[in-house]
């Protein structure tokens, strides 16, 4: 694999890191900024509302982007977004920044999967895929527990410099590895009004709520860990970071199962997982007073929230195959509804640090009884 791809995979890294580290981050900022830690987790949802308008407007545009110049600008783009947010005292600053950075990364993935099959031969674009995408795995099990980890020691301010300056040698790949040339339309493809037309199909529209309930889930809590580590384990601030590492892993091994399972077993994984995870986000709060229980039960729901996660991504792309150029932005915009949206519904129940845990396990109920309805309608009009 050329070097220009691993590059481009640390800015994947760094953007990945980005979209979760708040949730290391969120009470230093209110500490810093003087405001709630409930509001201090919103620009989460604003980083998620920039992916959700940005990857569809993005990949719409990209089907003749300059690739070259459009991921050099997209990458600069989102350093100095986190530049300014490093250097801001302003929490409205802060949360335009995070708009800015979404905007950015969205623009940047949806220019970089076609460029990194270019880097490649046709035998490769694989491999060359899954180096790129490395990157998000990566930095939920390295990038926010890393990040969180610096914050505790330095500062937040300090977590944003290190993005940022994450964004360079990806930068200098760009310029050294990007051809300059500009990407051809294919004039066979699919017509852009017909793939947007996919979006009224009900199936479709079922996977991207389903996807967008679990996601809300785990963004809810994910992003308001820190104070269940804290608070309610009574742990110290350099303990949050091992539970983000607990999750991270635990996202890593989910993906695995996903990878081996969605496409062949997809019922099964949501059959399995669904109920598994419904019941996870009770017990974690009512278990957070103990460590040991704490630790293992942030694992076992990063596995199971992101190998249903997971699955649902595949079912939209699959639900969209009439969609090729799209289905990709419309599985990215349908978790970043949920991103959006989680954080938001569990800073309403801050009253006490586990509530975001019971409001996660009400989002998953909720898309677990919606898809038991959808399936029940569907036996009744085979067997009707």
């Amino acid at each position: 694999m050329p070097l220009s791809l691993y590059l481009l995979a640390m800015a994947v890294f760094a953007m990945g890191t980005s979209e979760f580290m708040l949730a290391g981050l969120a009470p230093d900022i209110a500490a810093d900024l003087g405001v709630s830690v409930g509001t201090a987790g919103t620009p989460t949802s604003a980083f998620a509302i920039g992916m959700v308008v940005g990857a569809p407007l993005v990949a719409a545009l990209a089907r003749s982007w300059p690739r070259r110049a459009g991921l050099l600008g997209f990458i600069l783009a989102f350093a100095a977004a986190h530049a300014v947010a490093a250097g801001t005292t302003s929490f409205a600053v802060l949360f335009a920044t995070r708009l800015v950075a979404a905007l950015a990364n969205a623009g940047f993935l949806a220019v970089a999967l076609t460029a990194a099959a270019t880097l490649v031969t046709p035998d490769k674009k694989g491999r060359a895929l899954a180096v790129l995408l490395s990157g998000t795995t990566l930095a939920t099990i390295a990038g926010v527990p890393g990040g969180s980890l610096l914050g505790t020691l330095l500062d937040w301010r300090a977590t944003f410099w290190a993005v940022a300056a994450l964004c360079l040698p990806a930068a200098l790949g760009v310029l050294k590895g990007i051809p300059a040339g500009r990407a051809k339309e294919d004039p066979t493809g699919p017509d852009l009004r017909a793939e947007i037309a996919q979006l009224a199909r009900p199936p479709l529209i079922l996977v991207m709520l389903l996807g967008a309930l679990v996601n809300a889930a785990t963004f809810g809590s994910f992003t308001f860990l820190a104070p269940v580590v804290t608070d309610i384990a009574g742990l110290g601030e350099l303990w949050i970071s091992v539970a983000l590492v607990f999750f991270g892993a635990g996202s890593f091994v989910g993906i695995t199962v996903a990878g081996r399972l969605s496409d062949r077993r997809p019922g099964q994984v949501i059959a399995v997982g669904g109920p598994l995870l419904l019941v996870g986000w009770p017990a974690l709060a009512v278990l957070a007073d103990e460590p040991i229980a704490l630790f293992a039960l942030v694992f076992v729901q990063g596995v199971l929230s992101f190998a249903l996660g997971a699955t649902l991504i595949t079912l939209v792309l699959y639900a969209a195959a009439g969609a090729p150029t799209m289905a990709g932005s419309y599985a990215t915009a349908a978790l970043n509804v949920g991103a959006t949206v989680g954080p938001l519904i569990a800073a309403t129940t801050l009253g006490t640090p586990v509530g975001p845990l019971w409001a996660s396990g009400l989002l998953v109920a909720i898309a677990l009884l919606i898809h038991t309805l959808v399936a029940a309608g569907r036996r009744a009009q085979v067997y009707g």
